[in-house]
């Protein structure tokens, strides 16, 4: 396993669409191993494939109930909505409030290619949609109500 860089806001990597995954493979288990290592050495709770320069349709997510990995990702299902605030590994010291759906559920793919459905509420649905964001090219920042000072935060 390694550490990837983290591609920056402005690097036009983050603003393509992705490319679904066909092969399920050794490259892709590395793939998905690095990616868990560079969130988790990051202090973050998802990260995606465009995110360390990759345009694949390949995401991780742990809000603190485990990695989660989500190969050809879909949302299926969205209720309700939340206000929370987000930020993002590719917009360093940036946060802003956010509406989002309160409940997502999301169809994907294991590191096998194996169907699965998934739901997740509050901070897990938040990161679905971020990450699944991010294979469409799309920042958080489209879905600020209000970006957020530092002395906000705490």
């Amino acid at each position: 396993m390694a550490i990837r860089n983290i591609v920056k806001e402005g690097d036009e990597t983050l603003t393509k669409v992705c490319r679904p995954v066909d092969k399920f493979d050794a490259k892709l288990a590395v793939l998905l191993e690095d990616m868990a290592e560079t969130m988790r050495s990051a202090n973050g709770v998802g990260l995606a494939a465009p995110q360390v320069g990759i345009l694949r349709r390949v995401v991780v997510i742990d809000v603190g109930e485990g990695l989660i990995e989500l190969v050809n990702p879909v949302i299926i299902e969205k209720k309700g909505e939340q206000e929370c605030v987000e930020g993002c590994l590719s917009c360093p010291g940036e946060y802003g409030t956010t509406k989002r759906p309160a409940k997502v559920k999301v169809r994907a793919q294991d590191r096998n290619g194996k169907f699965f459905e998934m739901s997740g509420e509050e901070l897990l649905a938040t990161a679905f949609c971020h990450e699944l964001d991010h294979l469409d090219g799309i920042l958080f920042k489209k879905h600020v109500i209000r970006m957020l000072e530092p002395d906000e935060l705490q």
